[in-house]
């Protein structure tokens, strides 16, 4: 390398993977400062969106949940069809589960000694842990709803939770609790009970801020929707008829809108998840038949929605029974369409799926097939969390 120009470097150092330019940093001090400066970290993470994502992923389950791990497949000999784990170090926490992922930050919520969360970078090994939200009666908060993103205009990191007061666990509808495909029932009592505050924090800051109250109840969903720096969310509005409908929240002026959804040409589908494929938005919607999945090509324009792909039913071998006396993946409720989530479009054009938190397909749209993808840790098949991440070298400044 000493014999390259100078000006190739960064260029060579800048297509690698985020594991190996980690190890690059032992190189030389030169290499080190380079790789740490911040337009060079900005430059790889640019290079890194333009390939399949990578993933983190969470051991749920097992005696040893709190362990993450890298997950990527894009360079793998076999096609794609094995993902390539590598076990992660963790942050000081007892026990935490992963919230979310943004810019090659992950955002963790840690339940020991005490309720809390931290902002992690496992490959700098970097975290914070954020103060935590002072409230007049914090007993009265049952549960809560999270979201974690950039500020484009300050380039400040910013966490956001809508906390939810006069509901419990017995109250709260199961299909309002987790993801579902369907509207829960929203009785008269029910509607009159939703009441929220939202907060936010400005990461770097010593208090969260209170925005006020929140009117509607947004569904929990498994990995957060950051489009055109907005966090979305499905929600259901404080009336007994209305459709689900999506929400936005806008980082930097700190505001709630609602986003046009697409006419369905069925009232039954219902939206169940929204998920981010190639930069737009879109929605998953089910019915006996599988999955559809809409497209908003033109952000925040209705017209714009367009049914991109409509999946069939499919049960990865994985979750089959070993003794098969009938074709599983003929059977149209075996599966519930809930257990399913989309997680995102690789460059072939394949749509990768997770099911109940199990296996992992990639589903080609061209063939209309299913490809199982093999996920091990450590020679161990078990469950798991998993989000989609762009590693990177990006930290935060506090200062």
């Amino acid at each position: 390398m000493d014999c390259l120009p100078r000006e190739l470097v960064p260029e060579i150092l800048s297509r690698l993977p985020i594991p190996s330019l980690v190890q690059s940093k032992s190189v030389c001090r030169a290499w080190r400062i380079l790789i740490q400066d911040q337009e060079f970290v900005d430059k790889h993470f640019k290079r890194m969106i333009d390939n399949d994502p990578s993933f983190i992923l969470q051991i749920i389950g097992n005696a040893i949940q709190n362990q993450l791990y890298f997950g990527d497949f894009s360079s793998h000999p076999n096609g794609g069809n094995v993902m390539i784990t590598k076990k992660l170090t963790i942050p000081p926490l007892s026990n935490f589960h992963l919230v979310s992922s943004c810019n090659g930050l992950l955002c963790l919520r840690f339940t020991r000694p005490s309720f809390g969360l931290c902002i992690y970078n496992p490959f700098t090994r970097d975290y914070i842990e954020l103060p935590k939200i002072i409230t007049k009666n914090p007993a009265s908060h049952h549960g809560s709803v999270l979201g974690f993103g950039l500020d484009p205009t300050t380039k400040k990191y910013k966490v956001v939770e809508v906390s939810y007061k006069g509901i419990t666990c017995r109250t709260l509808p199961r299909r309002v609790a987790i993801s579902s495909m369907r509207r829960p029932p929203l009785t008269a009592a029910y509607a009159s009970s939703i009441e929220s505050e939202v907060y936010i924090l400005t990461v770097g800051s010593p208090t969260w801020r209170n925005l006020g109250r929140f009117p509607f109840h947004l569904m929990w969903q498994k990995s957060q929707v950051l489009v055109h720096d907005k966090l979305h969310w499905i929600y259901y509005p404080d009336t007994i008829n209305a459709t689900d409908l999506i929400m936005s929240f806008d980082l930097a002026n700190e505001q709630f809108n609602e986003v046009p959804r697409p006419d369905f040409v069925s009232s039954d589908m219902r939206f169940h998840e929204l998920v981010v494929l190639r930069g737009c938005l879109s929605a998953v919607s089910s019915d006996n038949e599988g999955l559809e999945i809409w497209v908003m090509k033109e952000y925040d324009v209705r017209e714009s929605w367009v049914k991109e792909f409509s999946i069939g039913t499919y049960v990865p071998r994985i979750l089959q029974p070993n003794d098969q006396c009938e074709s599983w993946n003929n059977s149209r409720f075996y599966l519930p369409k809930r257990s399913i989530r989309v997680l995102c479009q690789l460059r072939s054009g394949g749509i990768l799926l997770e099911y109940r938190n199990k296996a992992l397909v990639i589903y080609d749209p061209h063939c209309r097939i299913f490809h199982d993808l093999q996920v091990t840790f450590a020679g161990i098949s078990t469950y798991f969390r998993i989000v989609v991440h762009v590693a990177s070298l990006n930290w935060i400044e506090t200062t």
